[in-house]
């Protein structure tokens, strides 16, 4: 079993998160500090919060990492807790492009990917320190470039680490514990949504949990429907790196951190009775399980982020500015 299931799956969620570290950085260095000055600046209403949260989650490929930045900005009286509403509910928007590039069954790409990224960070690495050729690196953009290769090599990463979790399935079926897993989750699907708030908790990034659960039930090792409420679980899951981040701040940044929890678990309470639904609506969509998974997620938190967005400009939550 050690050899089989957890030392293939361990290496691959570590391959994973990885590159999905990664990417972070290397986006956040090409983007992060016009980022900050762009979310003081353009957050008036929920809407454009909302906006801002889409695409900066999406750029820099971590939902994690935007609640965190929006925490310290309100701990540090940049910003007013009521105008991080809107960037909350675009994180679970923006985050869904990582899945559905996952989704696209592209594992394949992962070798010429990580092959085509050291070629162009070499080059780009030999422009900028040697300059070899002088206008070129001269080149404002030569940087971006040498950002842009990392950005490439820890999306390979990324693909590569779900092919090695990919390979623990059939072992994984023959288990004991997942027979277990299966009885229980037939009873009730609460056993799915309690197993990806744990995870995701304890692993810091629902992306990586669902694109495990995408590469196991690739192989039809689980239901659809038990994908999703694991997929509504890693949502409730994923505040618990706000929390402990608003640990010791202040109470504005405190408000932002259980205002997301709240916010996941009133979406996640309000989708758990049409999860059924759900799963036959994006089987009409695909045949891929992993897709299906990915179209899930992504219907989930646009629908649960409009369905909150009215409730963020109630005039009571500016009065928490003030506490």
């Amino acid at each position: 079993m050690i050899a089989s299931i957890l030392l293939p799956s361990m290496l691959g969620f570590i391959i994973f998160l990885c590159g999905m570290k990664l990417m972070e950085l290397a986006l956040f260095r090409m983007g992060g500090p016009a980022f900050l000055r762009l979310l003081e600046r353009s957050t008036q209403t929920p809407l454009h919060g909302l906006i801002l949260g889409t695409a900066s989650t999406a750029f820099l490929q971590s939902s994690t990492a935007v609640t965190a930045l929006s925490i310290s900005l309100v701990n540090s009286r940049l910003l007013p807790f009521s105008r991080t509403l809107g960037i909350i509910l675009g994180t679970n928007i923006g985050t869904c492009l990582t899945t559905e590039l996952i989704g696209l069954n592209i594992f394949h790409w992962a070798k010429p990917i990580i092959g085509f990224s050291f070629v162009l960070w070499t080059v780009s690495t030999l422009l900028i320190e040697y300059r070899l050729v002088p206008k070129l690196a001269a080149w404002p953009g030569s940087e971006y470039l040498r950002s842009a290769s990392v950005v490439l090599f820890g999306f390979g990463m990324l693909l590569f680490g779900i092919t090695v979790m990919q390979s623990i399935g059939p072992s994984l079926q023959q288990t004991d514990m997942y027979s277990w897993f299966l009885q229980q989750a037939q009873t009730t699907l609460l056993w799915g949504v309690l197993t990806g708030a744990v995870l995701t908790a304890c692993f810091h990034s629902s992306s990586a949990v669902i694109a495990m659960i995408m590469g196991i039930a690739a192989l039809d090792t689980l239901p659809l429907e038990l994908c999703i409420a694991i997929v509504l679980g890693s949502n409730i899951g994923t505040c618990f790196t706000a929390i402990l981040a608003s640990i010791g701040g202040t109470k504005g940044g405190q408000f932002v951190a259980i205002s997301h929890l709240l916010l996941n678990i009133g979406g996640a309470a309000l989708f758990y009775p049409f999860i059924n639904l759900l799963a036959s609506a994006v089987l009409l969509t695909t045949d891929s399980i992993p897709t299906a998974i990915a179209h899930s997620q992504t219907i989930f938190n646009v629908l649960c982020s409009f369905i909150a967005l009215p409730i963020c400009y109630l005039k009571w939550f500016s009065r928490l500015d003030q506490v």
